[in-house]
């Protein structure tokens, strides 16, 4: 480019050309690293679900258990000798138990799962530390 030949020759481009290749790449590299966090927290959040359904699961079959084996082990229990209110404590007990066991299980399951998209935040930390600019080939 001369003074009096303002037209970029060859390799060498306008300040308004890099600019607008800058916005291109940041665009594009905008859009690339939302879909690597959609990702990846599509993954994490998919772990937690399957921890919330064996909380649920825990749930349903502590409740389900209470209710069938109450009646069934209390009218057991009574009938071999023991009261009304003993043998319903003691099956309640036991029920209670087991689906505190699932509940706990699937609460410590999602204390590890880590919901922070991790490798998204690490290659924007790679990207911050390199030069915003490249120079012209």
């Amino acid at each position: 480019m001369s003074l009096l030949d303002p037209t970029p020759r060859g390799g060498d481009r306008s300040l308004g050309e890099l600019f607008r290749e800058l916005g291109l790449e940041l665009s594009t590299l905008v859009r690339q690293e939302a879909a690597l966090a959609r990702a990846e927290m599509s993954k994490k959040l998919s772990q937690a679900g399957k921890n919330v359904g064996l909380i649920a699961a825990g749930g349903a079959i502590a409740y389900a258990g209470f209710l069938g084996l109450c009646g069934a082990v209390t009218f057991l229990l009574v009938e071999g000798g023991m009261s009304w209110w003993g043998a319903s404590l003691l099956v309640g007990i036991a029920v209670g138990l087991a689906g505190g066991l699932l509940i706990w299980r699937g609460l410590e399951g999602l204390k590890e799962t880590d919901l922070v998209p991790r490798q998204t935040l690490e290659t924007l930390k790679e990207e911050q530390n390199e030069p915003r600019i490249r120079r012209a080939a």
